[in-house]
């Protein structure tokens, strides 16, 4: 008969391991990287909750790390690349960058201390109202972050945020976390962040341009000296020097040029994408890292120490965020939003009194 027809039977079994073949990778990729958060492209969250941030992974969820195993860790240590955890489970992008970073440093401006909050934030594509971060007093969030600045922010047009809302969200207990979306890598997995893409013939000259843009911003809105700006990297391909070299030096001279002007530069991405872009780079001793990493890994609980993608002892202490949920809607004090949920030790906004 045809069904004992030792080819057909072959290709039968090959069929069918490509088919779960197909199936692994599709799951993988849905752990791996985020969906459109706030500032993405997906118009539609999940359902309406009221609970607290953590509920959906249990009371305790999170709340364990309030001292890691990483804390005693100062924030400039170097560790090895066998101490990069992850390192042996996905491959290394080559680190060599053919783009010389200018041998003078700009004079940096005196730190001022930075301004930790340690507790629960999430951060929106359009900055509410004040009326509403005023009903949201109710939630168990104190933080917030704001899409401030930058070409490729989704929510451009932002009517709420003013010098006054700042000051009015600060007054009212919220620490803010201002999030620069400037140019995206060239191989972006989202085809609209591709739209303002870093040059791969200039990277470092448009890092520094967009610095100086981000500190001139963050000071138009009372944002002072020793606030952390936080870059928003959205997801990208890290095999191959083609699109990780131009990235790399674009972050670093972003990072150089906001310290000069009295900033902490921070850095946003998934964490299975540029998060582990920069903790090879900086295991490998590269220069002009960020001063604080906010990593994106959604579906799993809320944590500040276990990301397998850093190393213990990378951006400790008081410098890491974990975005561990997005897209979700919730309602408090009569107001709903949309928004990603973030787990935070981290510096936040110094706010003008003017």
């Amino acid at each position: 008969m045809r069904e004992n027809n030792p080819i057909v039977r072959y290709a039968t079994a090959i069929v069918a391991t490509l088919t779960l073949l197909l199936c692994l990778l599709t799951a993988t990729s849905a752990l791996a990287v985020p969906g459109p958060g706030p500032d993405g492209d997906d118009p539609d969250g999940d359902s309406v909750l009221t609970a607290a941030p953590w509920a959906e992974f249990g009371d305790e969820a999170g709340l364990d790390d309030e001292a890691g195993p990483g804390d005693a860790a100062g924030p400039d240590d170097v560790a090895g690349v066998d101490d990069v955890a992850g390192v042996d489970d996905v491959a290394d992008p080559p680190l060599a960058e053919p783009y010389a970073a200018p041998a003078a440093e700009p004079a940096a401006a005196p730190p001022a201390a930075p301004r930790i909050f340690s507790g629960w934030g999430f951060d929106t594509c359009r900055t509410p109202a004040t009326r509403t971060m005023r009903a949201w007093l109710r939630s168990d969030y104190r933080a917030v972050g704001v899409y401030y600045a930058g070409l490729a922010r989704s929510c451009r047009k932002q009517p709420n945020l003013t010098r006054g809302w700042v000051r009015s969200a600060d007054r009212m207990g919220w620490r803010v976390l201002p999030i620069y979306v400037g140019s995206q890598a060239p191989c972006a997995f989202s085809r609209a962040k591709r739209k303002q893409r870093i040059s791969r013939d200039h990277p470092w000259r448009q890092g520094t341009a967009e610095a100086r843009d981000a500190v001139a911003q963050a000071g138009r809105l009372g944002f002072e000296p020793g606030s952390p700006i936080y870059l928003d990297m959205e997801a990208y391909s890290v095999v191959g020097s083609r699109c990780t070299a131009p990235v790399l030096s674009f972050v670093r001279a972003w990072d150089r040029q906001v310290r000069a002007g009295g900033y902490l530069p921070g850095f946003y991405s998934s964490s299975d994408s540029g998060i582990a872009h920069m903790g090879r780079a900086r295991a490998a001793g590269i220069p002009d890292m960020p001063s604080v990493i906010w990593y994106a890994r959604w579906r799993v609980p809320p944590s500040l120490h276990r990301e397998p993608m850093l190393a213990r002892g990378a951006w400790q202490p008081h410098r890491r965020i974990h975005q561990y949920s997005g897209n979700v809607r919730e309602r408090h004090g009569g107001r709903q939003l949309r928004i990603d949920r973030n787990r935070m030790d981290a510096p936040v906004a110094i706010v003008s009194g003017e």
